[in-house]
């Protein structure tokens, strides 16, 4: 980043912990997050603060929403671009910044967050059981205990 770029980090991500997607996608981005790069807000959290400015609770069910540390508002597939650049997983959505591939992920992500709630947990559990446990191992090593 230069130094005239505007500032993403610290990236505050909103999230539904009410859909099991999202909560455990969210946690496992929080067990990667070892540059404390990512803030994460549950919408539904007792403490919510409310939405970001511009913004309804109902735009953050619509779509998962972020806010840069310069306070621009992200929306949607960038949101996840963002994320995993900051844990170092970039690869994982390079795909999506592809001249057709980024516009097809644009019009099918709000698709898959309208229908997010029919997904069953164990498919959910099984897309990101592995990838949660190896970064706890990451965070913590092999053999020792450690607080997420």
């Amino acid at each position: 980043m230069t130094a005239d770029a505007p500032a993403l980090y610290p990236l505050t991500l909103y999230y539904d912990s009410r859909c099991a997607l999202c909560s455990t996608e969210m946690g496992n981005l929080m067990r990667r997050d070892r540059a404390g790069l990512l803030r994460f807000e549950d919408i539904w959290a007792p403490g919510f603060e409310g939405p970001p400015p511009g913004t309804t609770r109902e735009d953050l069910l619509t779509l998962i929403h972020a806010r840069a540390a310069d306070g621009r508002v992200l929306r949607g597939v960038e949101v996840f671009r963002r994320a995993y650049e900051a844990v170092g997983l970039g690869w994982v959505t390079a795909a999506t910044r592809l001249p057709v591939l980024g516009p097809l992920a644009d019009r099918l992500y709000p698709v898959l967050a309208r229908n997010r709630y029919r997904l069953p947990r164990w498919l959910v559990s099984g897309l990101f059981e592995r990838a949660s446990q190896r970064a706890a191992r990451q965070r913590c090593g092999p053999d020792g205990p450690c607080r997420l």
